[in-house]
């Protein structure tokens, strides 16, 4: 019996620079969207040019708290932005469009090639940063010559319209990204993945396929988006009271779905939220949203419709304690939820987000909301292909060597299984991280380098700002709270004229139960600068620190921030 040979991450990689990039060779290399569910972002690169696959961002985790975005690691790009001959993004979802602007912000005037719904939400999003771009309008089976790479675009099938993939031919070779895809056979819009295309490039040659691995561990096939109609009527009939539907602000096919049942029950449709409002309303300007007249309420006037006859379509399906539904949860919301209403999660939780999402769930249920969600009802189909859909599309392209992104490393690693099983040799896969540089001579792709990609964190109007250390103290602050020590010293004298003074936040003990360190600190000071005159204040400080932390640590059992001040006079 033949052994199933090893297929693993070279956990032993280091940041290594990658050499001068020869002639005819082409560069790939992700700054976001590998090991991780967000920030999209790969480059290409070759005979001095690049181009931009995705521009996405990352949603923040409980961990990362104040941290409003994450974006791809724009600084290895930063120096070379004339270079640019493109921004190619393969669908409107956040994380591979969120970042667009911040991109746009070092230079505007680098063209975006996209498809017409993909363009209108970059668009949306630009002006709102007061950024008019350069903008190609194309379509699956259009061929775009951009500098030395010739992409073609082929139709895919994925949670909003209009989405596709891209094959990026070079004299070096052709690489086929796939961007999010599932293979629905009865697509709502009629639009299926195009695997004849597929097909054409396989037999053409695909040297490096780049795929989407969010549900590789999950075997069979994406159920039809049609299966989830007749629960969605279901549910919105059945309902007494109002029916609160919370889903992505992007998901053109959910949102049309729930006017559908709304309309079958009788009940006018209200979209709450700014995202939610400002992408519906361009996709039935576009055409890819259909509102019977008269049937949408403004939110202003939401009030004056009866519970039974309205539905209201928001965001916060993840949790987000800012988006629309946890604020109604949390009765930070001009509409207030009553026991007895309906809640539908038509979404599923994104890696990460677990927790938010269960917290939102138990809030709701115990007020006495009925929660409807993809565990217990049939109101959510992923966009993202499982490992049946995935092998289909191996043994159709036969790619010669596959690198798996679009997934946290359990994704990536049962993807890379599912090519080897069609046949891609174990040497032939690449299971690369975010910054892994991959050169490709004569059709044959080989790993030359590690670049250093950071999350580059966006808190509030700073971009960058922000560093793990900030973000290690906000945690520590949050869990554990501060005590803050003031004292006033005379260096002439070396003796302490007023403190120390103790103020606790968030802290169980109140200020009292310090009171017996106190004496220890202030002997610790006068004794350094008795035996050190010439300690920086700096140093000084650290003594005060080093006296109550060690005291909190031992007698509180307890890590607080410390922040020890002092002044001389």
């Amino acid at each position: 019996m033949t052994e199933t040979p090893t297929i693993a991450f070279d956990v032993d990689r280091r940041v290594s620079a990658p050499p001068q990039l020869a002639n005819g060779t082409l560069r790939v290399y992700p700054l976001g969207g590998v090991g991780e569910v967000g920030r999209n972002m790969t480059v290409y690169e070759m005979d001095g040019k690049l181009l931009i696959v995705d521009c996405g961002v990352l949603f923040p985790e409980e961990e990362q708290p104040g941290v409003d975005l994450i974006l791809p690691d724009m600084s290895h790009i930063e120096d070379r932005l004339d270079d640019v001959v493109a921004v190619v993004i393969t669908h409107g979802h956040e994380d591979h469009i969120g970042a667009v602007p911040y991109l746009l912000r070092l230079k505007q005037d680098i063209p975006l090639v996209a498809s017409q719904l993909t363009l209108a939400l970059v668009e949306a999003k630009l002006q709102e940063h007061r950024i008019k771009p350069f903008t190609l309008q194309v379509r699956e089976g259009d061929v775009e010559q951009l500098g030395p790479f010739e992409v073609e675009f082929a139709a895919v099938n994925h949670s909003i319209p209009d989405s596709m993939a891209v094959l990026v031919r070079t004299k070096a070779g052709n690489v086929f990204q796939t961007g999010d895809f599932k293979m629905d056979p009865l697509p709502l819009d009629g639009r299926v993945t195009d695997l004849r295309a597929f097909g054409r490039w396989g037999e053409e040659g695909v040297d490096l396929m780049v795929p989407d691995s969010t549900n590789a561990e999950v075997p069979g096939h994406t159920p039809t988006e049609r299966n989830i109609q007749p629960v969605l009527d279901d549910a919105i009939a059945k309902a007494e009271q109002r029916v609160i539907v919370a889903s992505f602000a992007s998901h053109v096919h959910r949102v049309q779905q729930v006017v559908n049942a709304a309309a079958k029950a009788g009940r006018k449709i209200c979209l709450v939220g700014r995202s939610m409002v400002r992408n519906m309303t361009i996709a039935s300007k576009l055409g890819y949203l259909d509102i019977p007249e008269g049937m949408l309420v403004d939110f202003k006037n939401v009030d004056k419709i009866p519970d039974h006859q309205i539905v209201l379509m928001c965001t916060g399906s993840q949790g987000e304690p800012m988006a629309a539904l946890s604020r109604m949860a949390s009765g930070d919301h001009k509409i207030s939820l009553d026991s007895g209403d309906t809640v539908i999660l038509a979404s599923s939780l994104i890696p990460g987000n677990e927790t938010s999402g269960f917290r939102l769930m138990n809030a709701l249920q115990y007020r006495g909301i009925n929660v409807i969600h993809k565990g217990n009802a049939n109101v959510h189909v992923s966009g993202h292909a499982y490992a049946g859909e995935l092998l289909t599309v191996y043994n159709v392209v036969q790619p010669r060597h596959v690198m798996p992104v679009h997934g946290e490393p359990k994704h990536q690693l049962a993807n890379a299984k599912l090519a080897h099983a069609t046949g891609v040799p174990v040497e032939n896969l690449l299971l690369a991280n975010n910054g892994t540089v991959v050169d490709i001579t004569e059709g044959v792709p080989s790993i030359v380098g590690q670049l250093d990609v950071n999350y580059v964190y966006v808190d509030g109007s700073h971009v960058g700002m922000v560093t793990e250390d900030d973000l290690k103290d906000r945690m520590v602050l949050s869990k554990e709270g501060f005590v803050s020590v003031i004292t006033v010293v005379d260096r002439k004298t070396q003796r302490i004229i007023q403190g120390p003074d103790i103020v606790v936040r968030g802290v169980a003990e109140t200020a009292k139960t310090f009171e017996v360190i106190k004496p220890k600190i202030a002997s610790a000071l006068e004794e350094a600068m008795r035996d050190k005159p010439d300690h920086t204040q700096h140093q000084l400080q650290q003594v005060v620190r080093r006296v109550i932390g060690s005291w909190v640590g031992r007698k509180l059992r307890r890590r607080p921030m410390i922040v020890p001040v002092v002044v001389e006079v």
